[in-house]
C-alpha cells in the first residue's frame, strides 16, 4: 500500500512541476487572444494527445460507461470554472498573488472533507497544511503592505473553491474508472464550454492568425500542462489522500518561482527562498507515517 501511495505522490509531484514551469505560457499565451480562447485551444491539443494515447493503447470502454460520462462531465465543469477564473484573474492581478490565492484550496479541502466526507484529519497533517500555507505566503507576497485586494484577486479566490472541488471529485472518480479516459472527457467538456464562451465574449479576437501568434504557449500548455500533467493528477489521486494531494500540488507555486530564477534569471529574495524551503518541509512532514509516534507493545504469553 505504501508503494502505491508513494507512486501516487510522485505523479502529483511531477504534475506540480509541469504546472509550475508552464505558468509563463499561461501569461504569454494571452497576448492576442482572450482567456476562453486560450483554454479552448489548449484543450484541443490535450484532446488530440490523449486521444492518440487511448487509440495506441487500445483502451476499452468500461462497463460502467455512465459513471465515466458522469465523471467527465462533472470534472470538465469544475476545471472549466477553475481555469477560466484563473485566466481572467491573471488579467487584473500579479502572477505571484494568483499562485498564492489559488493555493487557498489547501485550506479549503480539509474543511470540505471534514464537513461532507466525515474524514478525520490528524494533527501532523494539519501542521503540514498550515506550514505549507505560511511558506506559500512568504513565497508569493513580498510584504504585508503589498497584499491589497482587487477584483482580480477576488476572481482567483472564487476559482480556488473550484480547484478544491475538482480535486475532491477526481478523488472519487479516479478510483472507479480509467484516469486517462476521465482526463480525455474532461478536456472535451472544457473545450466545448470554453469555445461557447469565446464565441460570445471574445468574438473580435477569436481568429486563426491571433491563435497562431500564441501557438508555442498553447502547444506547451495543451500538451504538457493539460494533456500530461492533469492526467498525472488523475493517476496520482487514485492512490493518495485528497488532502495530501492538495498539499503536493501546491508545489506548483514553488516550481514556478524556481523556474523563473534558474531559467529566466529572475531575482528571488531570501524571503522567497525561505518560503520555498518551508513548503518543501511541509511536504516532507506530510509523508511521515501517521503511526510513527505510536509505541508497539509485544504481548507476553501467560
Amino acid at each position: 500500500m505504501n508503494k502505491k501511495r508513494y507512486f501516487g505522490d510522485l505523479m502529483l509531484f511531477l504534475a506540480a512541476f509541469i504546472w509550475g514551469t508552464a505558468f509563463v505560457a499561461q501569461v504569454t499565451g494571452m497576448e492576442k487572444i482572450g482567456p476562453f480562447t486560450f483554454n479552448m485551444a489548449r484543450s484541443v491539443i490535450a484532446i488530440i494527445s490523449l486521444g492518440t494515447y487511448l487509440i495506441i493503447t487500445k483502451a476499452k470502454l468500461p462497463e460502467s460507461l455512465g459513471v465515466l460520462l458522469q465523471g467527465g462531465l462533472v470534472c470538465g465543469f469544475f476545471i472549466f470554472m477553475g481555469t477560466s477564473l484563473q485566466q481572467i484573474g491573471l488579467q487584473y492581478t500579479t502572477a505571484g498573488k494568483t499562485g498564492f490565492i489559488t493555493s487557498f484550496y489547501i485550506l479549503i479541502i480539509p474543511f470540505l472533507t471534514v464537513i461532507f466526507l466525515k474524514h478525520k484529519i490528524d494533527l501532523l497533517t494539519w501542521g503540514s497544511i498550515i506550514l505549507g500555507f505560511i511558506g506559500l505566503y512568504l513565497l508569493a507576497i513580498p510584504n504585508l503592505s503589498d497584499f491589497t485586494i482587487n477584483k482580480g484577486d477576488f476572481i482567483v479566490f472564487i476559482g480556488s473553491f473550484c480547484w478544491g472541488g475538482h480535486i475532491l471529485i477526481i478523488d472519487y472518480y479516479s478510483k472507479k474508472i480509467n484516469p486517462v479516459q476521465l482526463s480525455f472527457l474532461q478536456f472535451i467538456i472544457l473545450a466545448i464550454l470554453s469555445g461557447i464562451c469565446a464565441f460570445i465574449f471574445e468574438n473580435e479576437t477569436l481568429t486563426i492568425p491571433n491563435i497562431m501568434v500564441s501557438w508555442k504557449s498553447i502547444a506547451y500548455a495543451g500538451f504538457l500542462s493539460s494533456g500530461i500533467a492533469y492526467t498525472l493528477q488523475m493517476v496520482g489521486q487514485k492512490y493518495t489522500n485528497p488532502i495530501i494531494a492538495s498539499l503536493i500540488l501546491s508545489l506548483e507555486a514553488v516550481f514556478a518561482a524556481l523556474a523563473g530564477y534558474f531559467i529566466l534569471d529572475e531575482v528571488m529574495t531570501s524571503r522567497e527562498f525561505l518560503g520555498c524551503s518551508i513548503v518543501f518541509l511541509a511536504i516532507i512532514f506530510s509523508q511521515i507515517p501517521k503511526n510513527i509516534f505510536k509505541k508497539k507493545y509485544i504481548g507476553v504469553k501467560k
